[in-house]
């Protein structure tokens, strides 16, 4: 039977193993006259409301707490609650709240619970370090479609691992997946979101054979760094097999940063979710329209503002809601070892929290910076949806700010794009260099660290949206040349300006098609069919060989591009100096440099569909100058007609720019050209 032995007021929410067996059952349900235990413990099924099983509740707090001695790993369990609304469903179950795993002994969502230990998992990654923001190049997924091996299938957290060795030699550095939490539809894009501690039902893998040839993949991997293997076991629970896929990525170099969604949840699902959240205490319906916070109801959940893409806001004037959703996240920094985490829509929640959602961000984020002050606190803020600027986002708390660290920044992308569609529409067009040259600093940042840069995302390269960049540089053929030198033209101008690149799966082998979050939608998916037949040199027995051979190329200069950026230090900083920006010639240049240091590098892109010759361009330092990037390298890699300086140039021809020397170099057609001093 329940007991309060081993409760006290540092009793954590959930279920919790202790050490000499047992475990502690707490959970929040103010207005409830009561809260019972039940499931299958020790194989035993307990699912009788009586005494024995009721759990004790603070009226001060509004906390159930109980305590059972025959509850152990792998037990199954939910909270049977009585609330003044009666029963609103078939039955008055609850999935708990803090749930690290949810069963599939059911459909969802009226699956159970899991009882999960917090250190099952045998971690390697204690010499990880969290790169610096300013060292830092993130790549974006979607689990489910990322890597799947059976078509219409979705991808898993293990498929993934099976990429790692990719990632890495690609040369990202932070691996971002949408969110990973259990979510109310499935397949689902991320952001939909209901469970807020277990990972998401399609991304594990739950048949022993399956595992077994997974455990293959993930031994090799852990014997390539001199680690001992995995065993079965190790892998079985759904929370280690997302534990493994970041281990495995810290022992690569590789960070991981969760997609996390604060401003609201699940969408018009989580209403017809009975065992969900939203009537967590089964509270008798309210109805105050005049209440500026949106009371009804719901525990967690605000009907102010009228809710945000379907779904309903937190609740975030109730403290307890605030620290339901800080605890979440400090459950992936304790038992995940997540490095960051990008906030969605940030703007939402400042918007539909107009009194509390300050307070609330300035929380948060103070105290994961003390959890984990390396920690990427990332917020996606578009100031249009709310009032607050720029610098107020990512501001200390001390000043006021909300403290995040960094935020997605659309100023480079929008023109970068922008160029891109007008130089689609042929030779004549005009181009707004300018733009990009404004932009290549984060408009209204202190720091170019604070931006996180990209030309495409989810949001912008999903179906219905817009296209990804291949497509914009030429809608009649996106394995075109025209396509494929604008592309590297826009990827270049990317890793070479300040900020935190980041680049969308597929980005870097010129992906054409735009992205789906459901996996039976073939057109959709990343088709890494041709791009492995590529890189094998057989490109002419591939489908599409034309295809094959241009996304092995760009794969290429995309790591070569990624390269250049690990192996100047100028490109990481955060000095930039458009000197030269000419709309007619479609030519831009731009000089990056270290305060003291002499290491400048020289950019020089265009959009010209013809190459210049004996172009003066003006540079900083006279003599000698190494060209060592080309981007017209990689059309048919290596390009036997590649047009450039013959790897290098020397300067000492007369002021040009506002520096004191100047040299006349060839920019091929459609390219970005790179300079530095010899070393």
């Amino acid at each position: 039977m329940l007991s309060q032995s081993n409760i006290s007021p540092n009793t954590p929410m959930g279920a919790t193993l202790l050490p000499g067996g047992g475990a502690t059952f707490r959970t929040w349900a103010p207005r409830a006259t009561a809260v019972y235990l039940n499931g299958v413990f020790s194989g035993i099924q307990q699912f009788a409301q009586t005494d024995a099983f009721l759990m004790s509740k603070d009226p001060n707090s509004g906390y159930w707490t109980g305590f059972f001695p025959n509850a152990a790993e792998d037990d199954l369990y939910h909270f049977y609650i009585i609330g003044p609304a009666g029963p609103t469903g078939p039955v008055w179950y609850k999935r708990d709240p803090y749930a690290r795993e949810l069963a599939l002994d059911s459909p969802f969502p009226t699956c159970s619970c899991v009882i999960r230990s917090a250190t099952a998992y045998p971690w390697h990654d204690s010499a990880f370090i969290t790169p610096d923001f300013s060292n830092m190049l993130i790549y974006q997924i979607h689990i489910g479609v990322y890597a799947i091996n059976t078509p219409g299938v979705a991808s898993t957290f293990l498929d993934v691992i099976g990429k790692i060795e990719y990632l890495a030699d690609l040369g990202i550095n932070v691996l971002q997946p949408l969110p990973i939490d259990e979510q109310e539809s499935d397949p689902g894009e991320g952001y939909d979101g209901s469970d807020y501690f277990s990972p998401d039902f399609p991304y594990v893998v739950t048949d022993p054979a399956a595992l077994a040839g997974y455990l293959i993949t993930i031994n090799r991997l852990l014997a390539a760094k001199n680690l001992p293997p995995l065993t079965l076991a190790d892998i079985t629970p759904a929370p280690a097999q997302l534990k493994c896929l970041v281990d495995l990525c810290h022992l690569y170099g590789i960070a991981v940063a969760f997609d996390v969604v604060y401003n609201h949840a699940g969408g018009w699902q989580i209403l017809n979710d009975d065992q969900a959240i939203y009537f967590f205490d089964r509270a008798a319906p309210i109805s105050t329209p005049d209440d500026p916070f949106g009371h009804n109801e719901s525990l967690y959940f605000t009907n102010a503002g009228g809710g945000y893409v379907g779904g309903l806001s937190f609740a975030l004037w109730n403290q307890d809601v605030c620290q339901f959703i800080i605890n979440s996240a400090s459950y992936y920094i304790n038992e995940f070892h997540v490095d960051g985490f990008r906030y969605d829509e940030i703007s939402a929640l400042l918007a539909l929290n107009a009194n509390t959602g300050w307070g609330f961000c300035a929380n948060l984020t103070d105290t994961l910076r003390f959890i984990k002050p390396r920690l990427l606190q990332n917020a996606e803020y578009w100031p249009g949806e709310y009032s607050a600027s720029r610098s107020s986002i990512v501001a200390s708390t001390a000043t006021g700010g909300a403290g995040f660290d960094a935020m997605q920044h659309d100023a480079l992308r929008l023109a970068i794009r922008g160029a891109i569609t007008q130089a689609s529409q042929g030779q004549s067009a005009q181009i707004n260099f300018d733009a990009i040259a404004g932009s290549l600093f984060p408009p209204d940042l202190p720091h170019a660290w604070q931006a996180i840069t990209c030309v495409e995302n989810h949001d912008i390269a999903e179906r219905d949206a817009q296209q990804r960049i291949p497509t914009l540089a030429d809608g009649s053929n996106s394995v075109s040349w025209y396509a494929r030198s604008r592309s590297r033209v826009a990827t270049s101008l990317q890793l070479t300006a300040p900020g935190i690149p980041q680049l969308f799966m597929g980005q870097e082998f010129l992906e054409p098609a735009q992205w789906y979050w459901d996996p039976t939608q073939s057109n959709y998916l990343i088709d890494w069919s041709d791009l492995n037949v590529g890189l094998s040199g057989a490109a002419a027995t591939a489908a599409n060989p034309a295809l094959a051979t241009a996304m092995a190329n760009h794969h290429q200069f995309t790591k070569d591009a990624i390269r250049l950026r690990w192996n100047q230090p100028a490109l990481r900083g955060e000095n930039v100096n458009a000197f030269h920006v000419h709309n007619q010639n479609r030519v831009i240049a731009f000089q990056r440099w270290l305060e003291g240091t002499g290491q400048d590098v020289i950019v020089v892109a265009t959009l010209a569909e013809t190459t210049w010759y004996n172009y003066a361009i003006g540079f900083p330092y006279p003599g000698a100058w190494q060209e060592i990037f080309n981007s017209d390298l990689y059309d048919n890699f290596p390009n036997p007609q590649v047009a450039g300086n013959d790897g290098g140039i020397t300067a000492d021809g007369p002021p040009l720019h506002g520096f004191n020397s100047s040299a006349s170099i060839t920019i091929p057609a459609n390219s970005v050209l790179v300079f530095a001093r010899p070393t």
